[in-house]
């Protein structure tokens, strides 16, 4: 998933890069006539769609005013765009809930039916196509559905996508003025400078909507070691927290630890990829804005409390070999049932998982068949 983002986000990239507007007034601005304009210094206005990249960032401009506009209105309140970020990302998270709280019922239901999978693939071992079939009716039959785990996954990447244009962009542009405009209405008046100021500190272009709180820029990638502006030149702390609590994440997703389990290839990889997905945003956090981060930390530790009500810390422990008192025997507080078993007398003979109904009817018809013939040998020779 961090990698399909990046790609995303590349292509977002490149589909922002050009001018969303026409130019403002160059007196005052402090940009050198020869030097090219730089897009913060060109006001922030929806993009008209010209070729594929273009038409990308047009297809997201209704969310990413949404966001802006959210964004922005928690900022006039608050005071403080980074407790304006977390706020947006709270809300954003309560909205969406029930997506993820369906992915976490599906996951943790699977892990409940993993017994019932290994029968199957014992049953059926070196026929790959009755496994599947058989794996297939008994999720059906245990309201299980394999692909709603990946609808918030691909959720998650479509809101990455504006998100990333809202701190990029919209924290870094002197005049986003026209994106917080629907319909000839104002929504909120940021009251823009007539023309782009730069900051003589930073060498950045002033932005309207004020991006510093705590000492951070959030509209700029954020690094303590190395430098900015390309993969892996320099490491963000940022990354580096939201690479943790992603892992925390991974692991809580994952069963619990199962010595039985230690020689399936399978089990294997589902925990080695655990521990190496989380640490993918390393790689890109020295040219991604620090909202960005901000906006993932606060999403993934909302997943990890929606986690715990629903699972509870599932593969989170034993870490290191050490499980603290508070993890033994912990019931999450809305615990995840399986739908009871199919009846499999219910079930067609003709199932994988199965069946005796077709059997039972059609050796029944044969017996009642039978007993109709003695009968009537039996009143002949009367």
């Amino acid at each position: 998933m961090p990698l399909l983002a990046l790609v995303g986000l590349a292509l977002v990239l490149a589909a922002c890069a050009g001018p969303g507007g026409s130019p403002g007034p160059s007196g005052g601005s402090g940009i050198p006539a020869t030097t090219p304009t730089p897009p913060a210094a060109l006001p922030l206005a929806p993009v008209h769609p010209a070729d594929p990249f273009s038409l990308i960032a047009w297809i997201f401009t209704p969310l990413f005013q949404a966001f802006f506009i959210l964004l922005a209105v928690l900022d006039k309140l608050t005071g403080n765009i980074a407790i304006a970020i977390i706020l947006m990302t709270i809300i954003i998270r309560i909205v969406l809930i029930p997506v993820f709280r369906r992915q976490t019922v599906s996951t943790r239901r699977t892990q409940m039916l993993q017994p019932e999978v290994k029968e199957i693939q014992r049953r059926f071992k070196g026929d790959r196509l009755k496994q599947q079939e058989a794996q297939r009716q008994l999720y059906a039959e245990r309201g299980i559905n394999p692909a709603s785990g990946c609808l918030p996954a691909i959720l998650q990447i479509l809101l990455l996508i504006p998100m990333y244009s809202v701190f990029s962009q919209g924290l870094t542009n002197f005049d986003p003025q026209p994106m917080l405009d629907l319909f000839g209405f104002r929504i909120i008046d940021l009251h823009c400078s007539a023309t782009p100021l730069i900051d003589q500190v930073t060498g950045h272009i002033i932005p309207c909507l004020p991006s510093k709180a705590f000492g951070v820029d959030w509209g700029q990638p954020e690094v303590f070691i190395g430098t900015t502006g390309s993969m892996l030149s320099g490491l963000s702390l940022l990354a580096v927290i939201s690479s943790l609590f992603q892992l925390v994440q991974s692991r809580m997703t994952l069963p619990p630890h199962d010595p039985s389990m230690a020689d399936d290839p399978q089990y294997k990889v589902q925990r080695q990829m655990a521990y190496i997905f989380p640490f993918i945003s390393l790689i890109y956090g020295s040219f991604l804005p620090a909202g960005l981060f901000l906006y993932w930390i606060a999403s993934t530790i909302f997943s990890i409390v929606q986690q715990y009500l629903i699972i509870g810390w599932g593969g989170m422990f034993p870490l290191f070999g050490w499980t603290p008192g508070f993890a033994k025997g912990h019931a999450p507080r809305f615990p995840v049932s399986l739908p009871p078993p199919v009846d499999p007398k219910t079930r067609p003979a003709s199932s994988p998982l199965g069946g005796s109904a077709g059997r039972a009817a059609q050796v029944d018809k044969t017996i009642r068949h039978k007993e109709r013939g003695r009968q009537g040998r039996r009143g002949r020779r009367r």
